[in-house]
């Protein structure tokens, strides 16, 4: 509790903990949302949670308290207002999962924690009532490292169900395996003839670098446009410029804070999108069909993914092989390589599990770039041994990939032709020098 001077303060200001606030002092001012203060803070001191998603103590003796104003995205009232999302405009259903999305600050704990309810989040962007009709589904709620194959499996037949009767599907979840669950849906959703956009956060939404308002903006502008495909939608930049539209089986998040974490790899955006609904594309998009979007949700868990690295042993993939998992992902070095020399040599044990029946599969850990086992003669013994090299599938699409192939097929044989067979653009021919860092 903050001292009774600062109190009285607040009380004549109208400032309650949440609210945005503006403190100057010694020529400083210093704007953000009043936090409440920690049992052994400084009771003279004002807590406030700046717009860089940092705390700043103030010793308020001589300093100058005032509300501050509401920012973007965001209503006056802490989401007291009432949405009303009705009227002929496109129906579109928001499938919340949970996340950072639809997070916030606990003002009496100081730490972050789940919002009252999905609809709490849609008070933070009111503009959606403008041009769309929005239903809130939630079919769980999960931290998105936490999430596993029977959760894309759910939402798959959740997002399938909601396609039916909307114009286009939002999902919101964590960002931390948002990658994981694009591809996820990428692969379990057939004949799909509209957009399913995913999108999230990087920053919570009492932040007022929250990234999740425009991104929701920009995702709700996508799942009414003329494309279809599962895309994730999140911060083309630093600021609040645009949003980029990737691929569902070729975004991976890229850092672990940045608002423009997410990016394609071996890919081009397919397009920007702005919170007023202008759109460019940068290339080929399927448009909109008929077709009514069906779930094949067959997935097999027994897969695992790993990396070569230096030192490593072969038993890792003879522990799999013990446990009866039917297939592994490997993250190969260079151009397809695994140690093939000395005593941790992994081709026996490779070999040992192809001979099995499991599918034991490279992807490349460099991230970029395309797999090719010829050049060297190591690469020509790990395919000997029975590695099977995936071009330049992404290695979490292909973890997710594999699950999905051997839920279809019992048979190493067709699994390697499912796995070589280009489903959701997850394959691409050739390379292109632009797709680099973009």
């Amino acid at each position: 509790m903050y001292s009774e001077k600062i109190r009285k303060v607040l009380r004549e200001k109208r400032l309650e903990v949440g609210d945005r606030a503006v403190v100057e002092k010694s020529g400083r001012r210093y704007e953000g949302v009043l936090m409440p203060r920690i049992e052994s803070g400084n009771r003279s001191c004002i807590v406030l949670k700046l717009d860089s998603g940092y705390n700043v103590g103030i010793d308020c003796d001589g300093a100058r308290i005032s509300k501050a104003k509401a920012l973007p995205f965001e209503p006056e009232g802490h989401g007291t207002r009432k949405l009303r999302f009705g009227g002929k405009k496109p129906h579109v259903s928001i499938v919340t999962t949970g996340g950072t999305i639809t997070s916030r600050v606990d003002y009496k704990t100081g730490g972050v924690t789940s919002l009252t309810s999905p609809a709490e989040l849609l008070q933070k962007v009111p503009q959606l009532a403008d041009f769309v009709r929005l239903k809130i589904v939630n079919p769980f709620t999960i931290m998105s490292e936490s999430m596993t194959p029977d959760h894309w499996q759910k939402l798959a037949s959740v997002v399938a169900r909601e396609l039916r009767a909307s114009e286009g599907v939002i999902v919101t979840q964590g960002t931390d395996t948002l990658h994981y669950t694009a591809a996820a849906l990428s692969f379990m959703l057939k004949d799909l003839g509209k957009p399913v956009v995913l999108t999230g956060a990087q920053r919570s939404t009492d932040r007022g670098s929250s990234d999740g308002f425009m991104n929701l903006a920009c995702a709700a502008r996508a799942a009414i446009s003329d494309m279809s495909g599962v895309v994730v939608c999140m911060h083309g930049t630093m600021n609040d410029e645009h949003c980029i539209l990737i691929r569902g089986t070729r975004v991976r998040k890229m850092h672990t804070s940045r608002r423009d974490a997410f990016r394609p790899v071996n890919d081009l955006p397919l397009a920007k999108v702005w919170p007023d609904g202008k759109m460019e594309k940068l290339q080929a998009v399927p448009g909109r069909g008929k077709k009514a979007a069906k779930a094949d949700t067959a997935f097999e868990d027994r897969v695992a993914m790993i990396k070569s690295y230096p030192g490593a042993r072969p038993d890792i993939i003879d522990y799999y092989a013990k446990k009866g998992y039917r297939g592994l992902v490997i993250g190969a070095t260079g151009l397809g390589q695994v140690p093939t020399y000395g005593r941790n040599s992994w081709l026996g044990s490779i070999r040992k599990a192809a001979d099995k029946g499991m599918l034991v599969c490279a992807a490349a850990d460099t991230i970029y770039g395309r797999l090719n086992p010829n050049v060297y003669a190591e690469g020509r013994m790990c395919m000997d041994a029975g590695l099977f090299h995936l071009g330049d599938m992404a290695m979490e699409t292909a973890y997710v990939k594999m699950g999905w192939v051997l839920g279809h097929t019992k048979s190493t044989e067709k699994a390697k032709e499912m796995m070589l067979t280009n489903y959701a653009g997850e394959l691409q021919d050739r390379s292109l020098a632009d797709t680099f860092l973009y």
